[in-house]
């Protein structure tokens, strides 16, 4: 069998068909790394050993019966902990959570079951995907893959190391501002931010809903396009969801489509308090990029600037509507006799199931949808939020795809940031006006997979680029990404 760091989902599907190993092997090869590695890195809040195994099994024989199976059939996913898989704990990284085990699968994780997917565990994240770093669980610490001693990124952050360790073959997380396309490049893989509506929310714990997406994590972009295509959908469980037919693009790009693309690069994107070696690798893969034949043009977005503020207060004021359910009595994390009255019960409850940044945005969200604050805060965000989708409804008159870096730095060292809260959100401000605008993004190494990291080198932190596209156009990035991989070092 290869070793798991050359597996991926096509190289593996293709192993499974010519019976070069057994799915079950493989799952038991990933428990194996997660028993050595993991207590390093961080990644899972929880394992499922046991019915990972009898998932694979099942793959096995119908490998043995000769029947046609995906190519997702026996492939280890990770999930993160806020989207729910029946029968396995869901904590979102909070203590208010910390004894809760699903009773149903969420849409997503229904697909990939009949797909027959194999579920490795659950993943860690911020709390209740709050944060960039994953600083914010109230479980553990999850560390880069690259660099123990700094962050992962966030709020996906236990995903994306586990796909980056070599911990799982791909994985699920949620973007509600960067969430994905953060920590991917963070850690060096490829991750997908989805068209709002292209795929279900129904099962994952609602954050922020008018911007939470569940998106792929892999290890190259035609991995995340082989998962987005099984998860995308209509769902009568979510009224957001739509239908696209994305047709045999996304994991059969044809190059004479993807020349035709034009190229923007948005003036606001690369701008003074970037890194200097971010802007520069950005610029390597723009180079690489016009190689395949494809136009490029500088562009602009001007509302950018504003578009941090505007998140700051539409994320809050949902996030305080949607946690009100955590009201200690339906997902209670104590016995109802150890409180002596119903506000006793709340304060135990909340005060001390919630964490500090996830009651900071409580708080915070409950003050700007207050009397008198609605109409001076969350309207005037809201009206933001419609000037900034209007900013890229003009640029995609004159170009199809929007590149740019995902981050201001590279991954940052564990404690650097965790004092500041403003400095943390700040390195969202490259992915947060995508959510806001409900666009596809994808983050994706410059360097692409395997990330190379000689013996006997000083390790290189990873630095991804970002392709934004028009609504339900996945195909565009997924495409441009896949023959970008081609190309090679």
């Amino acid at each position: 069998m290869e070793p798991l760091q050359h597996l991926t989902i096509k190289k593996f599907h293709e192993g499974l068909l010519a019976k070069k190993f057994r799915a079950l092997e493989v799952t038991q090869a990933y428990f194996t790394h997660i028993k050595e590695h993991d207590q390093q890195i961080g990644a899972y809040l929880s394992t499922a050993e046991a019915s990972a195994a009898r998932e694979a099994e099942a793959v096995d024989l119908a490998v043995a019966k000769q029947e046609n199976i995906s190519e997702l059939a026996g492939v280890p996913f990770a999930i993160k902990d806020c989207i729910l898989v029946k029968d396995q704990p869901a904590t979102a990284a909070s203590k208010i959570l910390e004894h809760y085990v699903a009773s149903y699968d969420a849409t997503t994780i229904q697909k990939l079951k009949a797909e027959k997917a194999v579920f490795l565990g659950k993943t860690n994240m911020d709390e209740f995907a709050m944060g960039g770093s994953t600083e914010n669980s109230a479980f553990k610490l999850t560390h880069n893959p690259h660099d123990l001693t700094r962050v992962p990124g966030g709020s996906s952050g236990g995903s994306v190391a586990a796909v980056a360790a070599h911990l799982a073959m791909a994985a699920l997380g949620s973007d509600t501002g960067g969430s994905i396309r953060e920590p991917a490049a963070f850690c060096g893989v490829t991750g997908l931010k989805p068209t709002y509506g292209a795929v279900s929310r129904s099962g994952l714990m609602a954050m922020t809903s008018s911007l939470d997406q569940i998106g792929p994590i892999a290890k190259t972009a035609e991995d995340a396009a082989i998962v987005f295509k099984a998860i995308a959908g209509r769902d009568p469980l979510d009224a957001t969801s739509a239908d696209h037919n994305y047709g045999d693009d996304l994991t059969n790009p044809k190059l004479e489509k993807i020349k035709t693309l034009r190229i923007g690069l948005p003036e606001e994107y690369f701008v003074e308090g970037v890194a200097p070696e971010i802007i520069a690798a950005v610029e390597g893969a723009v180079k690489k990029i016009e190689s395949l034949g494809l136009k490029v043009k500088k562009v602009s977005l001007p509302h950018t600037k504003y578009a941090l503020s505007a998140y700051y207060i539409i994320v809050p004021a949902e996030v305080s509507s949607n946690l009100a359910r955590f009201d200690g009595i339906r997902y209670s994390r104590i016995a109802g006799a150890e409180a002596a009255s119903l506000t006793d019960l709340y304060f135990k409850q909340k005060g001390a199931g919630f964490g500090a940044e996830v009651k900071r945005r409580i708080i915070l969200g409950t003050f700007v949808l207050s009397s008198g604050y609605y109409d001076a805060y969350y309207e005037k965000a809201q009206r933001v939020r419609t000037l900034i989708k209007q900013d890229f409804d003009e640029a995609f008159k004159e170009v199809d795809v929007l590149l740019t870096p995902v981050t201001p730095t590279t991954a940052f060292k564990i404690g650097e940031k965790t004092d500041d809260p403003l400095s943390m959100y700040l390195a969202d401000i490259f992915t947060i006006p995508v959510n806001l605008a409900g666009l596809p993004g994808l983050s994706m190494p410059v360097k692409p997979y395997p990330y190379p990291h000689p013996a006997g080198a000083k390790k290189e932190m990873p630095i991804n680029f970002q392709l934004i596209g028009k609504k339900w156009h996945e195909a565009d990035l997924l495409g441009i990404g896949q023959f970008y991989e081609r190309l090679g070092e």
